[in-house]
């Protein structure tokens, strides 16, 4: 794994990187222009004359793990062509930053320069390049320190499981759960989105999203009454004309096309309502996942004996797990 840190002066860039060297056997590699060499973490570090000289070494021991915090935009383009490059930003309260850059710089500058200093590398970068703010936009993992002490800070990143393999390659599960998220940005329902895909053996069947039936006006564009009436969640369901997503990968995937009998799942970002779990229970899935609670939870877990129903939760680092 190759690690890239990024964020402003006194946000914690160099206590992730002291972390990931002390507690997870990472080596610290440096640019020979890099401005941070006072920090304890590039004692032993090493030394290149370019990114494309760091990069290179990285990609030769992909297996070993390294960590660096000279990134800048031309340096992120190249690194994020890696599969195990993963970036992480870091930033803190602009006035928490100035107490921390007031115990330990040389220099002092008053709060006003320090301001102006953050907001120039922050949004004004100089010679056409990628703002701070935009790079750290792009990050796989933001973190807020905001921290009274490094203690503590280290003790969040501890929690947070940087090194966990599915920041660079997720799980089948998460993979699921993410492209249902996905599906669902093509609901035309103006209540909820909801987003299916039907799995067999690891291999998607059809996916689904909700909103109204194939030549009718879509939902967001006043095709529902019910919904466009702002119905409360549950109620008038009967006078609903949007699909739901669980119906149409069912429709989709249909009965006579995929044997049901075994290893098929339905991701599904919402938990399914009873109508849509009494025919995913007809039609023979045996398993249900889903990341997001719906009104109707308690009716829909009846049909739990012969179907299981897992609930999915994004922690703070956004990673899925169950």
């Amino acid at each position: 794994m190759f690690i890239g840190i990024v964020g402003p002066r006194c946000s914690g860039k160099h206590t992730i990187a002291e972390t990931l060297i002390q507690d997870y056997g990472f080596q610290m590699l440096r640019l020979e222009s890099s401005p941070h060499e006072d920090r304890p973490c590039h004692d032993n570090a090493l030394s290149f004359p370019t990114f494309d000289t760091l990069l290179s070494h990285v990609t030769e021991r992909w297996r070993e793990n390294f960590v660096t915090c000279d990134i800048d935009a031309p340096c992120l383009e190249s690194a994020q062509k890696r599969p195990f490059f993963l970036l992480v930003s870091v930033n803190a309260p602009i006035s928490l930053r100035f107490q921390r850059y007031l115990g330990t710089s040389k220099e002092i500058m008053s709060m006003e320069k320090f301001v102006q200093v953050d907001d120039a590398v922050m949004f004004y970068p100089q010679n056409d390049s990628a703002s701070l703010h935009s790079i750290m936009a792009t990050a796989d993992v933001c973190i807020t320190n905001t921290s009274i002490n490094t203690s503590a800070f280290r003790e969040q990143l501890l929690k947070l499981d940087l090194t966990n393999p599915e920041r660079l390659r997720p799980s089948w599960d998460t993979y699921f759960m993410h492209l249902s998220d996905l599906a669902a940005r093509r609901s035309n329902c103006m209540k909820r989105r909801v987003g299916c895909i039907l799995v067999k053996d690891s291999r998607i069947v059809a996916t689904g999203y909700n909103g109204t039936p194939r030549g009718l006006r879509n939902c967001n564009e006043g095709g529902c009454g019910r919904c466009n009436g702002n119905a409360p969640c549950g109620m008038g369901l009967d006078r609903c004309l949007c699909m739901h997503a669980e119906e149409n990968a069912l429709l989709e995937a249909g009965r006579s096309r995929v044997d049901f009998g075994h290893g098929v799942v339905l991701y599904c970002n919402t938990c399914p309502c009873l109508g849509c779990a009494i025919k995913i229970v007809q039609i023979g899935v045996k398993e249900v996942v889903y990341s997001r609670s719906y009104g109707m939870d308690e009716m829909t877990e009846k049909p739990n004996e012969v179907m299981s129903f897992t609930a999915f939760s994004k922690d703070d680092a956004n990673v899925l797990s169950r």
